[in-house]
This record gives C-alpha cells, structure tokens and sequence, in this order.
C-alpha cells in the first residue's frame, strides 16, 4: 500500500514541478527540479522494502 501511495504522490510532484518548469525554463530552475525528482525516487526506491507500519 506504501508504494501505491508513493507512486501516486510522486506523479502529483512531478506534474506540480513540471509546470512550474514549464512557466519558468531557466536552466537553473530546471536543474534543481531534476535533482529533486532524483531523490524524491531515491527514496522511493528505498521505502519501498520497508514495512508498512
């Protein structure tokens, strides 16, 4: 259930930043977007062999 909640909240954060990206395409911005969508699915990835508590 933790990783169908994980996914469903990684796609809202990757719509919300890609059309701030959208609005914004400063290669800066773009940069620290993608670094943050990097870690979001890190932990993803690394949540998703813990236990459901």
């Amino acid at each position: 259930m933790k990783l169908l909640f994980g996914l469903i909240g990684a796609a809202l954060m990757i719509a919300f930043l890609g059309s701030f990206v959208a609005k914004v395409p400063e290669p800066a911005m773009i940069v620290v977007v993608l670094i943050g969508i990097l870690m979001m699915l890190i932990d993803l990835w690394q949540a998703r062999t813990e236990a459901d508590t």
